[in-house]
């Protein structure tokens, strides 16, 4: 149906700060935050190329989490500025595959890691292709 090149993609960088709530006994930020830095990441990705969550939610449409992935490079510390990197290289499947990567302020990579989530209808949370308002908002983005 949408026949788009796969090589291009889009790609949105947000900034988050670690708390001192964030850390563990080791001083380190949590395992589990980097999901949630994830979630922050494609949720401001979505919102900068037209689809904050609600727009989609208002649709008719749920965006739940089937996979999630995720390799520690480096360790992060309270009050370090983090940049969370989410991209997308294909936006004609049932399932959205989102590669992310956080980094420290000097480069340095912390974590790199992946989400996929499906697309639900919300009244009958059956599996659904992607939604036309969706590909089309975000098939500009996608060519030369």
């Amino acid at each position: 149906m949408f026949n788009l090149l796969n090589k291009i993609m889009i790609s949105y960088k947000t900034e988050i700060r670690v708390r001192f709530c964030e850390t563990d006994k080791m001083q380190f930020l949590h395992h589990a935050k980097y999901i949630e830095y994830f979630e922050v990441a494609r949720t401001e990705m979505l919102r900068y190329y037209g689809l904050p969550y609600k727009t989609i939610e208002d649709n008719g449409i749920e965006m739940p989490v089937m996979e999630i992935s995720i390799k520690y490079k480096n360790a992060a510390f309270y009050d370090e500025l983090l940049t969370v990197e989410a991209s997308v290289s294909e936006i004609n499947s049932p399932k959205v595959h989102i590669d992310y990567k956080v980094f420290k302020e000097n480069g340095l990579i912390v974590a790199e890691g992946y989400s996929i989530l499906a697309f639900i209808k919300t009244a009958t949370k059956k599996a659904c292709r992607p939604p036309e308002f969706y590909v089309n908002t975000l098939m500009k983005y996608f060519k030369k």
